[in-house]
């Protein structure tokens, strides 16, 4: 046996050791996490910031604590946002690492038959103890993931097992309202530099692309009249029915944008709100609706709203009288494998297949996530975490969301693998 692939069983055994040891500590560790409210809206997180950092602090990091000013929050649609950083150098050179995962997570809505807040763990017949919780799925569980592969890596270094390079533990709170205040404004600030990044996702797949998002609002002003004399009036409805007959006629021209990205079919147009008019007995002045358009991975730097508002405009041309204005709401661009992803792939890819003892691939998914914030600055990006096959096995952005802990404990040990390969 070489000396390299010595030392490499030799970490692994170090690691695994380890991590089996600490499992009870960090399953504690997400517990605490989920018991602390960080619903989005309404975006208060400052609460389990603090928490969070408390607990980092107990096990032994210097974590710095970044408030994001009052007035950019606010214009996010959030009362309080704060993002925390871990930073670990090992050795000399070596690549820096930076692994996000966000703490705040959608309202718990209807539903629950265990307490969102509780942490409660039940015993499964076929999957062990099981964590329920809002958010431990999404994305709290990688909090802990990360935390204890970055304690079982200085673990391995005071063993005088050589690794070279920064680990960064980014912990954000606005993935739920974009990313903007979070990961893009560590990133602004130039509070972090990464050439890699590694955000929550699950375990028995590696998602190295996703869908893009753009969110728009049409507004279609009219003129009221007396519903006894609709031909004085001019029909916002009536328009907006008109607008919406083309959008969706332009479904069938989306089918056939087909990703080759395995778990990606094609792009996307939903529209999710609609409001308008004022009594019965009134012809419609106004009336306004969302659209919701997922991108494709291969419609990156795609003009998609251009092409929508040309839509828009075209409907609205049919109607004397009519005013429409668009307004963006939120854009995400896709996220897409960038030259030199394949190592951080290959490395995760490997380690997983060792640690789960089944194929593992790399795949796209159609959300769309805080990701996309560490390519569109060219820095190559997976996601891989703690949890099951789909989100909808966890539940999450549902009710009972849930976390298998020995998925728990299999992703952590699958990335302390992983980026002990990318530190040596």
């Amino acid at each position: 046996m070489s000396s390299s692939s010595g030392s490499r069983v030799a970490f692994s055994q170090l690691v695994t050791s380890f991590l089996d040891a600490e499992h009870p500590a960090q399953i504690r560790f997400l517990q605490e996490l989920v018991r602390v409210p960080s619903d989005n809206p309404s975006g208060d997180c400052a609460a389990h910031g603090e928490r969070a950092r408390a607990l980092l602090t107990q096990l032994g990091f210097e974590v710095e604590v970044h408030v994001v000013p009052a007035e950019l929050v606010k214009a996010y649609g959030m009362l309080s946002a704060t993002n925390l950083i871990v930073r670990k150098r090992f050795g000399s050179g070596g690549p820096t690492i930076a692994m996000n995962a966000h703490g705040d997570v959608v309202p718990p809505g209807q539903g629950w038959s265990k307490d969102p807040y509780g942490g409660e763990i039940v015993e499964d017949a076929e999957h062990g103890p099981v964590m329920y919780g809002r958010g431990v799925a999404v994305s709290k569980s990688d909090f802990a993931t990360y935390t204890w592969a970055l304690l079982a890596l200085i673990a391995a270094e005071k063993q005088g097992l050589p690794l070279n390079g920064t680990i960064e533990l980014q912990f954000t709170y606005d993935e739920e309202a974009g990313g903007d205040i979070g990961p893009k404004w560590i990133l602004d600030q130039g509070l972090s530099k990464p050439d890699y990044a590694l955000s929550a996702g699950f375990a028995y797949g590696i998602t190295s692309a996703h869908n893009g998002c753009l969110h728009l609002e049409v507004t279609v002003k009219g003129k009221q009249a007396h519903a006894a004399m609709p031909h004085t009036g001019v029909d916002a409805i009536e328009a907006a029915s008109g607008i919406l007959q083309a959008l969706y006629a332009y479904r069938g021209v989306l089918a056939q944008k087909k990703s080759k990205v395995d778990g990606i079919d094609h792009a996307t147009i939903n529209v999710g709100l609609i409001k308008g008019g004022i009594n019965t007995n009134v012809v419609p002045d106004l009336a306004t609706f969302r659209l919701d358009r997922r991108m494709i991975p291969e419609e990156a730097g795609f003009d998609a709203e251009g092409e929508l508002r040309q839509i828009i405009n075209g409907a609205a041309s049919a109607f004397p009288g009519i005013e429409v204005s668009v307004q963006r709401i939120l854009l995400a661009e896709p996220l897409a494998e960038l030259p030199g992803v394949e190592k951080l792939i290959d490395a995760f890819r490997r380690n997983a297949e060792a640690v789960l003892g089944e194929p593992v691939k790399a795949h796209g998914v159609p959300l769309y996530t805080d990701a996309r914030h560490y390519t569109k600055r060219g820095i190559p990006t997976i996601l891989y975490g703690a949890g099951p096959r789909t989100l909808m096995e966890a539940r999450g952005h549902n009710s009972d969301e849930n976390l298998r802990l020995d998925d728990l404990l299999k992703a952590t040990k699958v990335v302390t693998l992983a980026l002990g390969e990318l530190l040596n």
